[in-house]
């Protein structure tokens, strides 16, 4: 397990769109040990593959719970609504308000291939769908509210 460089906003591949990942194999597993590791050493609560120069559709999530890993995530259904402030560990420095739904399911796979949804609120529902917009390359800075 090694920790990853994280791209910053200036970087062009934050801004692409990540590809679906058609076979978990030992380099898939190695990249999801690499991101949790890059994740905790930056004190971040989420990163998303793209943010460490890899477009595949994977995400590492921790917000205080315990880890969470999805690869090919989808947000299946969301309610309600919730403004706060983020921030974005290859946007250094910048910090914004930004309305996210209240709760939130995302079904994907887990590094066994194996299906799971995961249904979060608050925190975990903000870092779910911030985690998400990376693999569509979009930065929460779009989303900031004036």
């Amino acid at each position: 397990m090694a920790i990853r460089n994280i791209l910053k906003d200036e970087d062009p591949t934050l801004r692409k769109k990540s590809r679906v990942v058609e076979n978990i194999d030992t380099r898939i597993v190695t990249l999801m040990d690499d991101m949790i590791d890059t994740m905790y050493a930056a004190d971040g609560v989420g990163l998303a593959a793209p943010q460490v120069g890899v477009l595949k559709r994977i995400i590492v999530v921790d917000v205080g719970d315990g880890i969470i890993e999805l690869i090919n995530p989808e947000l299946i259904d969301s309610w309600g609504e919730q403004i706060d402030t983020e921030g974005c560990l290859s946007i250094p420095g910048v910090t914004g308000d930004v309305s996210r739904p209240q709760g939130v399911k995302v079904r994907g796979l887990n590094r066994k291939g194996e299906s799971i949804e995961i249904e979060g609120t608050d925190l975990l529902a903000r870092a779910l769908c911030h985690e998400i917009d990376h693999l569509d390359g979009v930065l929460f800075t779009d989303r900031v509210i004036d």
